[in-house]
């Protein structure tokens, strides 16, 4: 098993052997609110000026501003905090046991602040968007909710994949990562927003103040990525010991 306090990700070409020199907590903290204000910034950010301009971003350009977000900033901060920059990824770390449970409260904290302040700096720049890129479902509340507990559930399960032994190289663990989340956006995006993330969720809602479904988008990411633990257990039994 992976050391818990280990980074993530490390570069495939980094001569510091990271298990010597731990990055100290306030620097894992800084890097995760940096990480999930990037993502916040620029993922809703593309959602409001794709709104404003008449869809010229479009669906397509939308999903892969998420996508590719996540995959510079794994790549930006993956050997510093493992670059969570979501609430769930960092519970389903924990989860499986390759997280300390002491940091969660920290993480969690540092990954909502980046995103409320992103929020607020969409809401500077574009005062007369509505939703600020907000997740809603445009089905029912259950079928979002199902919806959501899937698609974390594939993130997680793809993250917990590509993030341990052989196949930890950084960058390529970036691209199926920010890869997975740009195709789940491109398909579910119209139906539930495509959040898997709560902080990407609560940013959005409080600085507009669309709270009435936040509740999905809170619950249903932590569930999916909880389901994913054994599930990547069974498939990975003998690495995941």
């Amino acid at each position: 098993m992976t050391d818990p306090e280990r980074p993530l990700f490390v570069r495939a070409n980094d001569n510091i052997d990271t298990s010597t020199v731990p990055p100290l907590l306030t620097q894992c903290l800084v890097a995760e609110y940096c990480g999930t204000f990037g993502l916040v910034f620029i993922g809703t950010g593309a959602l409001v000026v794709n709104e404003m301009t008449g869809g010229d971003i479009t669906h397509v350009g939308v999903s892969l501003s998420f996508g590719l977000t996540v995959l510079a900033m794994i790549y930006a901060f993956g050997d510093v905090s493992g670059a969570h920059i979501n609430p769930a990824v960092t519970v389903g770390f924990w989860a499986s046991g390759r997280f300390d449970g002491r940091r969660v409260p920290g993480y969690v904290v540092a990954q909502c602040a980046g995103a409320l302040t992103a929020s607020g700096a969409v809401r500077m720049l574009f005062p007369a968007a509505a939703s600020l890129g907000g997740t809603v479902p445009s089905g029912s509340s259950s079928q979002a909710f199902v919806l959501e507990i899937i698609l974390t559930l594939i993130l997680m399960l793809v993250i917990l994949s590509v993030s341990f032994g052989a196949k930890e190289t950084g960058l390529l663990a970036g691209v199926a990562i920010g890869a997975v989340i740009a195709f789940e956006a491109l398909f579910a995006g119209p139906v539930s927003g495509a959040s898997m993330n709560p902080a990407r969720s609560l940013g959005p809602a409080i600085i507009a103040g669309e709270i009435h479904s936040l509740w999905i988008y809170l619950v249903a990411p932590v569930l999916g990525a909880l389901l994913a633990v054994p599930l990547y257990r069974v498939i990975h039994r003998h690495h995941a010991a």
